[in-house]
């Protein structure tokens, strides 16, 4: 149960088509994010799969079965928005039961679903408090556990995390990677945020304006971008990406070196350092380099180098090349 497959799918508003037509395939159990910068397509997708909006052409297919035409409560899936959308007045047992509930579900059969959940999410200690005496993160997993008690054949998850503050997304992202490996149950999961990409997924799938540049895990995309859009979005810091006689030199039209790829020392390369942050763990410097550009370098912690210094670089890792096209050699 769980496996979704996509076919020619497209959608369009009148003349403008926001997913121009995609073929993608998601197995079963799989934890599948989809990613990329604002306007791509990726929450439009996510909501094609629910239901929620109707596609202009193409096949949805849910565990074997034609939903292109369902009704979302037909489709077997249970979404989690952004939003908690929790009723103030329900205690939390009430919350996560609503859904059962109004599906008519005998009490017994709600208990004992409702409990599991909140074993699962650890909220038995707060099931009868209301949303307004528990944290952002509790109102999540409150959310969440009115989907599981659902039982669906996937969870669809739209940047849940987005309202939350940084720290209570750090502990979010591992609340929502235990569930999964509890629950192994696919899961689609919708972020703008490349790291939590990387962090939680078993599969990303990279969109640009509709269409889909790259599916693959997320260490495969790390070392081997299909292209120059890829390469810029995946990876934090953003891969330094140069032109000219530099990549020439390499028999390309551009060369990409990510920013933990070069060291601080001796080297070809000559430059003044701008911007400097020092975090502890690691200096991040922005180094104007003699006829290349500014580069960003990932350095260790220790390296001292102050705003107006002067430093040589070298490249210590791999070197990505594309061609004219943006299309990797």
């Amino acid at each position: 149960m769980g496996k979704i497959q996509l076919t020619r799918v497209r959608k369009s508003f009148g003349e403008v088509a926001v997913i121009p037509g995609l073929d993608l395939t998601i197995e079963n159990g799989e934890f599948v994010v989809f990613v990329g910068p604002s306007g791509c397509g990726k929450s439009t997708l996510l909501r094609l799969i629910a239901g929620l909006e109707d596609t202009t052409s193409g096949v949805i297919d849910i565990d074997g079965q034609d939903a292109t035409n369902l009704p979302p409560a037909k489709r077997g899936l249970a979404m989690v928005f952004q939003s908690y959308a929790l009723y103030p007045h329900m205690t939390v047992r009430k919350n996560i039961a609503f859904p059962l509930k109004m599906a008519g579900m005998a009490q017994a059969e709600q208990d004992r679903r409702v409990e599991r959940a909140a074993k699962v999410l650890n909220l038995t200690d707060y099931l009868d408090r209301r949303p307004g005496q528990l944290s952002g993160g509790q109102r999540q997993r409150v959310a969440i556990g009115r989907a599981i008690v659902r039982e669906p054949a996937a969870f669809l998850f739209d940047e849940p995390l987005s309202n939350l503050d940084a720290a209570l997304r750090v502990g979010m992202r591992q609340e929502i990677s235990e569930l999964h490996q509890s629950l192994q149950t696919t899961m689609i999961y919708v972020t703008h945020d490349q790291v939590e990409a990387m962090t939680m997924a078993d599969k990303i799938v990279v969109l640009n304006a509709g269409r889909i540049e790259q599916v693959g895990a997320p260490l495969e995309l790390y070392n081997a971008p299909r292209n120059i859009f890829v390469a810029g979005f995946i990876g934090s810091p953003r891969m330094n990406l140069i032109e000219g006689a530099e990549a020439a030199r390499h028999g390309a039209h551009t060369i990409g070196i990510r920013p933990e790829h070069i060291s601080v020392g001796d080297g070809p390369w000559e430059g003044v350092v701008g911007l400097a942050e020092h975090l502890g763990s690691d200096s991040f410097l922005k180094v104007a380099v003699d006829g290349i550009g500014t580069l960003t370098v990932r350095a260790p912690g220790e390296v001292s180098a102050r705003h107006g210094d002067r430093i040589r670089l070298a490249w210590a890792g791999k070197l990505h090349r594309f061609d004219a096209e943006g299309l990797a050699l």
